[in-house]
């Protein structure tokens, strides 16, 4: 190495996985410590009354293979994690839990949702967050808010993850219930076509969504606030209670909505039906009227010779009065019972 290759500056490493991490924060008796590389995770977990938060962002197989050794993951939900497209859940593994959260947020009119692993400890907190889904700095900032909470470990971080993501549905179920009022306006205003239904279909389909991304989450809460008591202790359950009831109160709202939604789609088709039904009558109507035209015309068409109303000079005038008499009789009497 020459003298002025030794007199350069370094440039720093780049990170391969800065992309990735959001934040890897050490606690301890509740207070922030500080940011902690990957490598130093296993030295901090040792340290008494300390737990690590970490934060990750589509992480590729390298990095969770790298936390899994740090952590001591359980090789089956790292796998889970990787796949991703995992239904509602909470797994236990050893000493930890696996839990898969499905977030939801309402983007350029629809519904969309990503996924949030998390890996629990007794020292250790991982959130890996896939797809579409709203940053948690907000989350981590409320917590370190209140360190007389947070020191109780892991468990009170969780819960706050957890009320964050059933908070974040409240408002994709608000927008859900305008569209649905909106439609039954259109419907009751007789605006009925091809698009209402459609709506109403795709309606239908998004309240199955959200109501499946929920519904796991009330036995989720049941076993949260029943067992693990070495990561959620006793004097933090009810804030799981809190989340069971907050669930329990959307479930409700989407199962409204889904009845609703029912009626309005069999009020649709009804509303259809009867429309159809009016042409018809119409139309019946209509034919009955012209039936006495068509049947006497029908039969001067077929020239006989002896014909004894064409001796007869009014015969003409007489039958053209007839004609109009009774189709306007027919016709006074078809509007008069509502067909015409």
């Amino acid at each position: 190495m020459t003298a002025s290759q030794a007199n350069e500056p370094r440039v720093p490493h780049p990170d391969p996985y800065q992309a990735m991490v959001m934040q890897c924060v050490a606690y301890r008796d509740g207070h922030r410590i500080g940011e902690v590389e990957l490598e130093q995770v296993r030295e901090v977990l040792s340290s008494r009354n300390t737990f690590v938060w970490l934060g990750l962002r589509e992480p590729n197989h390298t990095l969770l293979d790298k936390i899994q050794a740090e952590f001591g993951l359980h090789e089956l939900a790292i796998e889970d994690t990787r796949s991703a497209h995992q239904r509602p859940k909470l797994e236990e593994y050893g000493e930890s839990l696996f839990l898969v959260l499905q977030t939801a947020q309402i983007y350029q009119g629809g519904v969309r949702l990503g996924e949030t692993h998390l890996f629990v400890g007794a020292r250790f907190l991982v959130t890996v967050r896939h797809g579409s889904s709203v940053s948690y700095h907000r989350v981590r900032e409320r917590c370190e808010s209140m360190p007389q909470n947070l020191a109780k470990g892991p468990g009170f971080a969780l819960y706050a993850l957890m009320d964050f993501i059933v908070d974040n549905y409240v408002p994709v179920v608000d927008t859900l219930e305008d569209r649905l009022e909106r439609l039954e306006a259109d419907i009751f205003r007789h605006h009925l076509n091809r698009e209402t239904l459609e709506q109403l279909y795709e309606l239908k389909r998004e309240l199955l969504v959200i109501r499946n991304a929920t519904a796991p989450l009330l036995d989720i809460c049941t076993q949260l606030m029943r067992f693990h008591e070495d990561i959620v202790p006793r004097e933090i359950e009810f804030y799981f209670r809190d989340i069971y009831d907050h669930v329990r109160r959307v479930n409700q709202a989407i199962n409204s909505m889904l009845e609703m939604l029912t009626s309005a789609m069999q009020v649709h088709l009804a509303l259809v039906t009867v429309g159809q039904n009016e042409i018809v009558k119409r139309l019946a109507g209509w034919g009955a009227i012209l039936a006495i035209p068509t049947m006497l015309f029908s039969l001067y068409g077929m020239n006989f010779r002896h014909m004894p109303e064409l001796e007869i000079a009014m015969a003409y005038p007489l039958l053209l009065g007839g004609v109009v008499f009774f189709c306007s009789l027919i016709y006074w009497r078809l509007r008069k019972s509502g067909w015409l």
